[in-house]
């Protein structure tokens, strides 16, 4: 059975870019596919049908899938128990690696109950207890995704080029051109580009983990970028990476008609394939929980593919070493299979033909949130999976607890006996109670229900608080004056780092991630487009070459991994800016303002700011009016540099500017700029000869080596071309000066020189005079000074004299009138003892008497 397969698309490598659920195998244009007939399927020799109506007899169809078919679907030649085998080895691998990892997908598929979507009826503690979940997490990813959203995917593209080595004008070209085509194909080519990055940036602050698969859709006729949430991505539990994976699985889900279409085409083996009810995962069954949304009845219209990426040595496709024996080594290939029948429907090569290393094709790219401790990466849910909840329990209760307060329930008296005693009071609820007849007020009693706890509410707050700042959301403070002229540069700064640290660590894996993807879409496009694709957009026509996507340009996204929100972009932009206002002198503040500009997403900001204005080739005239205005003259390379230096050199002989140092200045370095000029043209056109022989003789294209060591050569001989022309221009200036030494005007310049010599000398003996007579005045100053206090010692020393003589006759004085006073008291004790020697004889005289 021979199909010929005509595409307006050529040049098509056949490689398995596609899934199998979107793609066939193209061949180039006007080339036949044979494939086998369904009956000669198995072991045997097979007919190959030729153009003319002839047969072919093929004993060996292996052989000749292997060395005719590269891109050809293995399985239509292997027996039927080799694929029995390798669909029963892979379906047990692919079973023991699903399970590997059931404890992350139940954590994943708990956690999605976090997100509150869904308001759930709860009857405990009482009925219509309140079942509200903190929005602590949903805040945190709709945050995330919008922040991301935006910076990975701008209005002008997400793509831009960078040059890898030297650049060329060609290669700037180039870069030029596959930044324009990349930006063109993701924003207008690939329409799913957009919603599948959007819901993939949802998807992954959830379970830590999400991917895109890049390759070449051939029922579109382009490159495809498609989200693939981590549910359907399943590696084995040991593996770190997708580069070193040796089996990775992509559970596909497929209509029966799109199943038809691609075993028509012959990308899948044409076999009979009973569809069978899908077994939705417990991650799906909890998303359409969410969503509400469930399957009402079994549809046949969509089976289930496991398209396995794996290393395998099959029988007959062994590799081979140079003396053609089987080396054991397992080779890259894709294999579908039918999970619910296990029949095997293709089998690609998934290495690009003639390499001799058998390097695996990556298709997809891994985007991780955090980085986990395994393949996987550790999302909100991981990380903020117990905040949320306590922040919901927490949250529960404090409503519960204003329910009960506001509703409150309790026993009214009716006897002895409480109706319906085994179930719980609900708020509002008055129950009776069987007890004797009494006061109305003993009968009632409510139940102790307590206000919404203040110290509930407090834990309610710093749990949110901490989830908040862990997940990055929470507004940048940056206080009244930030960004002002007040605020320090460093301050502000410091501030942006501190609240942004955990989302800029983010932030890069996602800038990593994506560069791998354009690598990807570039490699696509590298081998799927014509060698010239032109392509129409809004400004007009343009041109992409096949042969522009090698190893001289890199793509890597437009995103900076160290900026990922328009606030931190404006800061940055406007510290640049208070820096280059404080020193203009050395900063370019026009590209300052139009970093600002951009930063606000302004566009068309040449009209705001229109560029400055790029100097132009002028004549000499222009240019020597221009130095009287201390403006600067540009040299340019085409210009007559012997003329502009003879009118340059004319005007500086004139007296208005032999008077002006500064424009002098101007001229002089001016006229080295034409010298340089002038020297580089005139040993460009000696080696020129010598140039054209060495391009003969290596056919167009000097070597790296012979093109340096010219390169040397030139500068040389430019050094020594400038050296012979500044020398003959001193010379001619010297021999002008020797002519005109009677020139009056030199003479009146030379008396003018020898008045300020005069000058000079009479004012440096004027100021020897007067630094004598200072000198002077000064020592006698000196000598007074002296004098004085000789006068001022002797003064103090006769005063210490007196001082003294004063002391001993105050010292003589206190003596005597120490002697004296003894004298008077021995005086007065004598005249005591008289007076009472009196008394008593007196007294003995009257006692005498009587």
């Amino acid at each position: 059975m021979a199909r010929k397969i005509e595409k307006d698309y050529p040049n098509v490598d056949k490689s398995i870019y596609s899934n199998p659920r979107d793609a066939f195998a193209i061949e180039e244009v006007g080339q036949t596919i044979e494939f086998p007939e369904e009956e000669q399927e198995g072991t045997g020799p097979q007919v190959i049908n030729e153009e003319d109506g002839g047969a072919t007899l093929d004993f060996n169809p292996q052989m000749r899938a292997q060395e005719g078919n590269f891109e050809g679907n293995i399985a239509e030649w292997l027996e039927d128990n080799i694929l029995i085998k390798i669909a029963s080895d892979l379906r047990t691998n692919f079973e023991d690696d699903k399970n590997s990892r059931s404890d992350w997908e139940k954590a994943y598929t708990e956690g999605l109950d976090l997100l509150g979507f869904k308001y759930e009826e709860r009857a405990k503690p009482f009925t219509g207890a309140t079942g509200v979940t903190h929005p602590l997490l949903a805040e945190a990813v709709t945050q995330f995704q919008a922040q991301s959203y935006k910076e990975l995917l701008p209005p002008g593209g997400p793509v831009r080029a960078e040059i890898l080595g030297d650049a060329t004008p060609e290669i700037e070209q180039q870069a030029e051109r596959i930044k324009n085509f990349m930006n063109y194909q993701v924003t207008c080519i690939m329409q799913e580009f957009d919603p599948e990055l959007d819901q993939m940036l949802f998807h992954l602050p959830l379970a830590g983990s999400a991917f895109k698969k890049i390759y070449y859709d051939a029922q579109l006729e382009r490159a495809v970028s498609r989200f693939i949430p981590a549910e359907d991505l399943i590696v084995p539990y040991f593996v770190s990476d997708l580069e070193s994976c040796m089996r990775i699985t992509h559970v596909v889900k497929m209509k029966k008609n799109d199943l038809r279409k691609n075993q028509v085409s012959g990308f899948y083996r044409d076999i009979e394939l009973q569809p069978s009810k899908a077994d939705i995962s417990d991650s799906k069954e909890k998303q359409d929980s969410i969503l509400g949304v469930e399957q009402v009845s079994f549809s046949e219209e969509e089976f289930n593919l496991l398209e396995m990426h794996v290393d395998l040595d099959i029988p007959g496709f062994e590799d081979k070493d140079e003396t053609n024996n089987p080396t054991g080594i397992m080779l890259p290939y894709i294999v579908t299979i039918d999970e619910d029948s296990g029949k095997v429907l293709s089998i690609y090569r998934n290495w690009r033909q003639g390499d001799g290393s058998r390097k695996k094709k990556q298709y997809f790219t891994h985007y991780k949130f955090l980085p986990g401790l395994g393949f996987y990466g550790f999302g909100l849910i991981h990380m903020l999976g117990g905040l949320s909840r306590t922040a919901t329990a927490a949250l529960r209760q404090l409503i519960d607890a204003g329910t009960l307060s506001n509703l409150p329930a309790g026993f009214k008296a009716r006897g002895l006996r409480i109706k319906d005693d085994d179930e719980a009071l609900n708020p509002g609820e008055w129950r009776d109670v069987d007890a004797p007849g009494g006061n109305l007020r003993e009968s009632l009693m409510p139940l102790p229900y307590k206000e919404p706890s203040a110290t509930l509410f407090q834990l309610l707050g710093f749990v949110t608080d901490a989830g908040r700042r862990f997940a990055g959301v929470t507004d940048m403070m940056m206080g009244e004056n930030a960004g002002s002229q007040q605020q320090p540069v460093g301050t502000t700064m410091a501030i942006l780092e501190r609240g942004m640290k955990v989302m800029s660590a983010i932030h890069k894996r996602l800038h990593y991630a994506q560069k791998i993807e354009f690598k990807l879409l570039a490699k696509v496009f590298s081998e799927y487009l014509p060698p010239e694709y032109p392509y129409m957009v809004a400004n007009g026509n343009q041109m992409v070459k096949q042969t522009d996507f090698d190893d001289r340009v890199d793509v890597i996204p437009v995103s900076d991994p160290n900026i990922f929100s328009m606030a931190q972009r404006v800061t940055l932009a406007q510290t640049q800016l208070q820096l280059a206002q404080s020193s203009p002198e050395m900063h370019d503040l026009h590209e300052a303002y139009r970093r600002m500009y951009s930063a606000l997403g302004v566009q068309n900001i040449e009209k705001v700011l229109p560029p400055p204005p790029q100097p132009q080739p002028t004549d000499p005239a222009i240019e020597n009016a221009g130095t009287l205005n201390a403006q600067k003259p540009v040299a340019f390379p085409d210009q007559d540099h012997s003329a502009h230096i003879r009118a340059h050199r004319a005007f500086m002989s004139s007296m208005l500017v032999k008077t002006n140092p500064a424009v002098m200045s101007l001229l002089q370095s001016h006229i080295t700029e034409h010298v340089g000029f002038m020297a580089r043209a005139m040993v460009q056109e000696e080696m020129q000869p010598e140039m054209d022989k060495l391009m003969q003789q290596y056919g167009g294209q000097l070597p790296q080596e012979v093109q340096a060591q010219i390169e040397m050569q030139m500068e040389s001989a430019v050094a020594i071309k400038i050296a012979e022309i500044i020398e003959q221009m001193v010379a001619e200036e010297q021999e002008m000066f020797d002519q005109m030494g009677d020139d009056p005007l030199v003479q009146l310049k030379q008396q003018e020189i020898d008045i300020k010599k005069n000058e000079a000398e009479l004012k440096a003996q004027q100021m020897g005079e007067k630094q004598a007579l200072e000198e002077k005045k000064m020592s006698q100053k000196e000598g007074l000074d002296r004098e004085k206090m000789q006068s001022q010692e002797d003064i103090a020393q006769l005063k210490a004299n007196v001082a003294l003589d004063k002391a001993e006759g105050d010292r003589n004085m206190d003596r005597s009138e120490a002697s004296q006073e003894r004298l008077m008291k021995k005086e007065m004790q004598r005249q005591n003892v008289a007076i009472k020697k009196a008394q008593m004889n007196k007294q003995d005289a009257r006692r005498t008497q009587k």
